[in-house]
């Protein structure tokens, strides 16, 4: 019956969620307190350059910042109108949505640890092999181009995320110090707040696609999807795949992990699973928003030499791990088999939905909501302190 089937579905998206709800609070409120210690107002200043050292300094504020794939794209158009360099930018836009703290905890919970450590080690791959793209084909033209597009300051989406991204605590102390002062656990409160208020559509949407693939689509129709009964095609096929399933599926940040737990239980291979994930950032409402910002040309570049790296992390990522026999072969992601019970999850879901109480208290007490509503603005140069 129809109404069973949609039950079915949402009841595996609930005990998806359910799953990954302490790790996904966890994630925010360390991602908020390391945004808290570390300004940004001087960004743009650090990445003048495509040199390895710049491309570096930017995938470790990319690390530190936030896991939104569409605050990230905002804030590195943001950064590339003040003059950082493009490639690097780019580099920052990767980092902020792949190597982030709340995306391992979820894929540990989700996928294993061997996804996460081939997340981190996938990551700064996949921006090398971006930065010889760029090396090779990126033109100053191109550049110049996309700079006078950026300069028109076209709305997108959460430019206003990106306009407010310094609510740091500046000064000498140690970053315990930071942390614990008023101002450091006002802003911890903030950043928690604004991220989660940036991301939780796409992790609903996540789970409920995921929820719905689960439960309707049979594991023979994936199986032959990705040729698992030919191990060297689908080896290949993977993460060909991987990204192109990613840009239709219209998920992106930490939302696309309860899917990439369903490709794997499906049979996707494992550099596949990887370069799905990687592909947060060239689904359909971040292309349109790469054309807005950049140009049709920039954008259909991006998309390119984007797929070519995320695919190519897919693969070296599979090589690597095989070679010393670190890749999971045991298809059993917490998807398929999730549900709904009194064990260490749930305390752990408790716990640390007091914690987030906490921090949304402070949120309401220190003007917070009206900081979310100014968020929300398309606009850009609006500063925001505390």
């Amino acid at each position: 019956m129809l109404s069973h089937a949609i039950g079915h579905a949402l009841y595996t998206s609930l005990a998806m969620g359910w799953e990954i709800l302490w790790p996904l609070i966890l994630g925010f409120i360390l991602s908020g307190a390391v945004q808290a210690v570390i300004s940004h107002r001087q960004m743009s200043k650090l990445l003048p350059d495509d040199k390895p050292k710049t491309l570096a300094i930017a995938s470790g504020l990319g690390a530190a910042s936030s896991s939104c794939s569409y605050a990230a794209v905002a804030l590195a158009r943001s950064l590339f109108r003040k003059g950082a360099d493009f490639t690097a930018v780019m580099a920052f836009e990767i980092a902020s949505t792949n190597l982030v703290i709340e995306l391992g905890v979820i894929m540990v919970v989700l996928l294993g640890w061997q996804f996460t450590a081939a997340e981190f080690i996938g990551g700064p791959v996949m921006i090398i092999i971006l930065a010889v793209l760029f090396r090779l084909f990126l033109t100053p033209r191109l550049v110049n181009a996309a700079r006078k597009q950026a300069e028109k300051g076209v709305a997108g989406r959460m430019e206003g995320h990106a306009a407010m991204h310094d609510m740091s605590v500046e000064g000498d102390a140690s970053i315990w110090q930071k942390l614990k002062s008023d101002k450091g656990k006002t802003a911890t409160s903030h950043y928690f707040m604004m991220d989660w208020s940036s991301i939780w559509t796409d992790i609903v949407l996540g789970l409920l696609i995921a929820g719905a693939l689960a439960a309707w689509i049979p594991q023979s129709w994936w199986q032959k999807l990705f040729f698992t009964n030919n191990h060297t095609l689908s080896i290949i096929w993977g993460p060909l795949v991987g990204p192109l399933i990613a840009v239709i599926s219209f998920v992106c940040s930490v939302g696309n992990v309860p899917l990439a737990a369903v490709l794997w239980n499906g049979g996707i291979s494992f550099g596949g699973v990887v370069s799905f994930i990687f592909a947060d950032l060239i689904v359909f409402p971040i292309l349109r928003i790469y054309k807005k910002y950049y140009g049709f040309k920039m954008a259909t570049f991006i998309f390119g030499t984007f797929y070519v790296a995320m695919a190519g992390a897919g693969y070296l990522v599979e090589g690597i791990f095989a070679v010393f026999h670190l890749a999971p072969h045991i298809r059993n992601a917490k998807v398929l088999e999730a549900h709904i019970s009194f064990n260490y999850t749930s305390i752990l879901d408790v716990i640390f939905l007091l914690l987030a109480g906490a921090l949304i208290y402070r949120f309401l007490r220190t003007g917070g909501p009206m900081m979310i509503k100014m968020m929300k603005k398309p606009q850009e140069g609006h500063s925001h302190g505390h």
